[in-house]
């Protein structure tokens, strides 16, 4: 379950009173025992019932609370300050600062919970991560889980807010952009588990070097509560950094997962598939089978840390194992379907959510790994890689020799143009200053049986390049692709 309804035991997930007591804001037209289903925050997906916080981000929520209130909002979050600008029969709560309010409900979320908790941060690798663990443990108990890639200053809180009370697990996604923003995050919400993908050099603009990343990624631990554990990379070359950090917290229980003899999560073998993998384990002493239902070596490795996190949270690991099979991509994470092009059909891998030099040398090994069918090649088409500071062009071109492994390289940006010309001129396909120019430059050159793997930052668009080559080259009765 998401936390967006009831939970369990088919208790609402808040009532106005209990909101208003956790926020310390006045309720205005509304019955303090009346049921809440769920907490939004964005007025279009709101569902009737809900509560309606209207935040200030890119745009001030109080601007769509009547809106909110109009699609059935069990009542909206309002600020004082803003009360005069808003309908008078309007079923509000009514606090100083609805941010603070949103966190505050979130606290109290959490305290009433008796819930185990995984917090799940690192730098390559977290949604998918706790994705796996959502079907990990809910096939022990019911887990509630972040929605989407919801890991920063009002995406925790939200999420922390929708947990409801009965449920046995909750996973949550911590994510950073600069030091200093993971332990307010990890304070909230309390794990009792701790989980670090890896450290890589990502948002590696707003840091020193990599070791001050690692130490961004350890604020994790100042929230674990008493007893917890941690789950480290101990392939990683940072992981002696982080378990200094760990114990240093007070932290007694260090799990590595990896390949490393030293890893108690440890990998013993695998077999890796153009969809799938199957990997046999070691985990913290207990042999597991599994099967999982993505492709690649990055996730089986994580899949060593959801199954050691699993088992530390209490959860049946056999069960655990059984559930990867059925994970699945997330938007814009490996999503993959069918387009009609000249000659047949072509497979279309969306890897556009956000990329940086660790998940785009994994996408390529994914791509590299997928099979084509006839006269097809292997594509990649790459988009600038964004907040690397004065390396950039470095870590563009040193992708050379895993992108080379496609058939041809289709670039865009500024950035991509290092990659570009560091290829053999035989696998060049294109590059353009921006996705949008590349488009039609790659259109033209698609045949069938191509299999074309398309990532990039989100600041380089790749995203909408995705949608339009599926709007240009649909399948008519939207078939998708079995690669």
């Amino acid at each position: 379950m998401d936390g967006q309804g009831k939970g369990v035991d088919g208790a609402p997930l808040w009532t106005p009173l209990a909101l208003a007591q956790a926020t310390g804001g006045t309720l205005r037209g509304v019955a303090p025992d009346a049921a809440i289903g769920g907490v939004s925050i964005d007025s279009r997906t709101l569902q009737p019932g809900d509560a309606f916080f209207a935040i200030t981000g890119e745009r001030d929520g109080h601007d769509f609370a009547a809106a909110a209130a109009g699609r059935g909002a069990a009542l909206c979050v309002v600020a004082a300050a803003r009360l005069g600008e808003l309908p008078a029969d309007m079923p509000a709560l009514v606090v100083e600062d609805v941010l603070k309010a949103l966190e505050d409900a979130g606290r109290a979320a959490r305290a009433r919970s008796g819930a185990r908790i995984v917090a799940v941060t690192g730098s390559v690798g977290k949604t998918t991560t706790k994705e796996a663990l959502l079907l990990a443990l809910g096939a022990d108990g019911p887990t509630h889980a972040s929605a989407a890639s919801y890991n920063n200053h009002w995406g925790v809180p939200l999420s922390l807010a929708r947990l409801p009370a009965s449920v046995a697990y909750g996973v949550f996604e911590l994510g950073m952009n600069h030091p200093g923003e993971i332990a307010p995050l990890s304070a909230m919400v309390r794990p009792h588990v701790a989980v670090i993908t890896t450290v890589e050099p990502v948002h590696i603009a707003q840091f020193p070097n990599v070791e001050a990343i690692a130490d961004a990624k350890a604020e994790i631990f100042t929230g674990v509560e008493p007893g917890g554990a941690v789950v480290l990379n101990r392939d990683n070359p940072h992981f002696d950094r982080l378990a200094a950090a760990a114990r240093a917290a007070g932290i007694g229980t260090i799990i590595g997962f990896g390949q490393s003899v030293a890893a108690q999560a440890r990998l013993l073998s695998v077999a890796l598939q153009p969809q799938s993998s199957t990997a046999l384990a070691d985990i913290l002493g207990e042999t597991v089978s599994f099967k999982i239902g993505l492709p690649g070596r990055h996730i089986v490795q994580n899949a060593l840390a959801v199954l050691a996190a699993a088992k530390l949270a209490g959860a049946d690991l056999c069960l655990a194992g059984l559930a990867l099979a059925s994970l699945g991509p997330p938007p814009g994470r490996g999503v993959r379907t069918a387009l009609a092009v000249k000659g047949g059909a072509a497979l279309l891998i969306d890897e556009s959510y956000n990329a940086n030099p660790a998940s785009m040398r994994a996408a390529l090994a994914v791509l590299a790994g997928t099979p084509v069918e006839g006269r097809g090649r292997r594509i990649a088409v790459l988009g600038d890689m964004l907040e690397l500071g004065p390396t950039g062009e470095e870590l563009h071109r040193g992708l050379a020799p895993e992108a080379g492994r496609a058939d041809l390289v289709f670039s865009a940006g500024p950035l991509m143009r290092a990659l570009h010309e560091a290829l053999p001129e035989n696998r060049r396909g294109a590059w353009a200053p921006d996705a949008a120019t590349l488009l039609p430059l790659l259109a033209e050159r698609l045949r069938g049986g191509d299999v074309l793997m398309v990532k990039g930052s989100n600041g380089s668009r790749m995203g909408p390049l995705v949608r339009a080559l599926a709007e240009r080259f649909p399948v008519q009765d939207d078939a998708s692709a079995e690669g």
